[in-house]
């Protein structure tokens, strides 16, 4: 069926594709296509190159580049004259999106989105960029002018094209496999503190966080830093991590009214950030605020995590239980319009003694530190300052401006909202479980643990199908392979859901979903897993799943995993597979930590011997012994719940067995390496056992 391109009239085929953002480029005059074997038969049979545009609903520069070049009508008549169009939308392909970032970077410049790279009809790259200007522009080329000269070189000088080809061919093939190349090893607990405080050296002492602007908060590396303290009890490294998460709750790229974190700062202080929310970034740092609090109670770090979470029903929350993608960065065309402010419009809010306070609060001022004079909030000066300035009580203080954000926030319900991709991601809904999961258990959040719960029954249901797991779900819809992300997340956060509510049908998911993903994506001979499903057609070369960037990869989530399940089942099997692919990448590990963050985590596990607790019983004795889990920092330690009388889920058959009271009174069985201590019968004695003294390493 044709669908001709449109300016504003009849939509083109992207009006028929369920992603929001191939969704958004419908009407432009290109004529568009989705990625699939229509547009890759065509570019075939008319020997066309493939003009390849990839990015995501909330990408503030796609917008641009959309409005610029592809609603304009002259360039979209050069882009179909010569080029077999193809939009993807990376959060649908990543795969493909890694793939293809990889021209970039053979080219020396820098990835990102919009991506856009040029293909010959067997999908090899002969040129790449990101975004380009509809004219001449700091140091870039116009969009136009590229094009009539990519066409031109494939028309006229095809050896040339050919042979870049070849070229960009050869070194995609490489950066597929980078990370591959080291010789492995034997990880130690050394190599986690070594990691940490390698990431330390980085750290901004002032404003927290790594290097200077932009700024991304990286909960995974500050992740692995706790788990370095944990087991160096360096104070540098504890530290930088607190730092870091104080100066990101009180900075702009926390939403100060409405809860939950933006993507990440423009600057150094996270005052001014890209506006678009994440589920991935929003689900990590739920879980690192969670073990902060741990770690360090401080009621920050408990607000953070309520008002997340409130964000994350309010906004995010499909009723049928999934969370969906993304929100974007604009609103009517302007980055940030909805969470920025004038005085002028706080004064019309707010009664003047709660405007006063407010503005001082949040720093918000006629100069304004964003565009057109608006101010992003941040917190200038907290309530204890606020009141010791004017001589009140601190309480005070906190009850008015507890007020004058309701007010506020209320007010800002009223504006036109943010658009907001509604695609439900398996894998990004299993960093959510994990994240509500945890973060559930830590503050006691029965509610919690039930979004946790309803999600994963959700993505269980729909997108969990005769043993095959879909990525992405939309309007009712199940569909695109799962890709190795997929699966990983959703075991790590299926195993993290166990140990909050210890229902055993998710355990039992968790393990099936393991199984099908070493299937699916192990690389015996190079003992590495896959991106994507092995033998993928429409990949010109495979790619592997090495690298934790802005959200995990799903081979560290899996093997994150398996040594959960090792410990919850007692299989000696996920321990073998855990340990030959830390063994495979130990050498990355310790050379770029920053670029295996979660992997750290795994490893830390690992080295841990799958640490587990069974705690047999109930009663008042059980629940303090979980309630010490729970509010215990002992990121290395599984726990299970064994509950008299009832029967035994085959899945824990083996870590379950001979696990009795003592005495009629309830017990803990910690295990290692799958054996077990004597139990002991009261939780101060079990605190000694999982979570000793921090002690500094020799």
């Amino acid at each position: 069926m044709a669908h001709p391109p449109s300016a504003g009239g009849t939509p083109n085929r992207l009006a028929y594709e369920p992603s929001p953002y191939l969704r958004q480029h419908a009407h432009n005059p290109v004529d568009w296509y989705p990625w699939g074997e229509e547009a890759l038969a065509r570019a075939r049979a008319e020997d066309r190159p493939i003009l390849l545009s990839v990015g995501y609903s909330a990408c503030h520069w796609c917008h641009v580049m959309a409005h610029e070049s592809f609603e304009n009508p002259d360039i979209a008549r050069v882009m179909n004259a010569h080029f077999i169009n193809v939009k993807v939308d990376r959060e649908e392909r990543p795969d493909l999106d890694q793939l293809y970032q990889g021209v970039v970077q053979l080219m020396g410049r820098g990835g990102g989105w919009p991506l856009t790279v040029f293909l010959t009809p067997d999908l090899r790259p002969f040129f790449g960029g990101t975004y380009f200007p509809p004219d001449d522009r700091h140091g870039m080329p116009a969009f136009p002018r590229l094009l009539e000269a990519l066409a031109d070189t494939y028309r006229n000088r095809r050896q040339e094209v050919e042979a870049q080809a070849g070229d960009f061919l050869d070194g995609l093939k490489h950066l597929s496999a980078y990370g591959l190349s080291g010789a492995g090893g034997a990880m130690t607990g050394a190599d986690v503190v070594n990691a940490g405080t390698a990431m330390l050296r980085g750290v901004d002492r002032v404003h927290g966080g790594f290097g200077s602007a932009p700024k991304f908060p990286n909960p995974m590396n500050l992740a692995l830093m706790l788990r370095a303290w944990r087991r160096s009890g360096e104070q540098a490294l504890l530290d930088a991590v607190l730092l870091t998460l104080e100066r990101m709750a009180r900075g702009g790229i926390y939403d100060q009214l409405g809860g939950g974190f933006h993507r990440y700062s423009v600057d150094a202080r996270w005052l001014v950030p890209h506006f678009e929310k994440m589920l991935y970034d929003n689900a990590q740092l739920l879980h690192l605020y969670a073990e902060a609090f741990q770690v360090a109670p401080r009621p920050l770090w408990r607000e953070v995590c309520e008002e997340t979470v409130a964000y994350l029903q309010r906004e995010m929350h499909d009723a049928r239980g999934g969370f969906y993608a993304t929100q974007d960065a604009d609103t009517e065309g302007e980055e940030g319009k909805f969470f920025v402010w004038t005085p002028a419009e706080v004064d019309a809010v707010l009664p003047p003694e709660l405007a006063e306070l407010a503005k001082a609060h949040f720093g918000i001022t006629p100069l304004g530190n964003f565009e057109h004079g608006r101010t992003v909030l941040e917190v200038v000066k907290d309530a204890a300052t606020l009141a010791k300035e004017r001589g009140v009580d601190v309480a005070q203080v906190e009850a008015t401006l507890a007020q004058a954000q309701r007010l506020l926030f209320a007010a800002r319900e009223k504006r036109v909202r943010p658009g907001r991709d509604e695609k439900i991601l398996a894998g990004w809904n299993g960093l959510m479980i994990r994240g509500l999961a945890f973060a559930g258990r830590v503050f006691e959040r029965a509610d919690w643990l039930a979004l946790a719960a309803g999600a994963a029954d959700f993505v269980l249901k729909e997108m969990w199908r005769e043993g095959r797991l879909f990525r992405s779900h939309q309007e009712g819809k199940s569909r695109i392979d799962g890709l190795l992300e997929d699966y990983g997340d959703l075991a790590a956060g299926l195993t993290a859901l166990y140990q909050a509510t210890f229902d055993a049908k998710y355990l039992e998911a968790a393990v099936a979903l393991e199984t099908k993903a070493r299937e699916l994506f192990w690389d015996e001979e190079r003992k590495a897993y896959l991106s994507a499903p092995r033998g993928q057609a429409d990949l010109v070369t495979p790619t592997y799943a090495l690298f934790d960037n802005a959200w995990p990869s799903g081979a560290s989530t899996l093997t994150e995993a398996q040594v959960e399940l090792a410990a919850l089942t007692g299989d000696a099997h996920y321990l073998t597979h855990s340990e030959a692919y830390l063994m495979r990448m130990r050498d990355e590990l310790v050379q770029n930590p920053m670029g295996y963050g979660h992997l750290g985590l795994a490893a830390d596990a690992w080295l841990e011997g799958a640490m587990e607790v069974v705690i047999v019983g109930e009663g008042v004795t059980a629940a303090e012994m979980l309630g010490l889990l729970n509010s215990t920092y002992a990121p290395h330690v599984t726990v299970s719940l064994k509950r008299p009388g009832q029967p035994t889920p085959r899945v824990l058959a083996e870590t379950h067995r001979d696990r009795e009271p003592v005495d009629g009174k309830p017990a803990a069985y910690v295990c290692r390496q799958f054996t077990c201590e004597r139990p002991v019968t009261d939780a101060e004695a079990l605190r000694e056992k999982v979570a000793p003294p921090v002690v500094h390493a020799h």
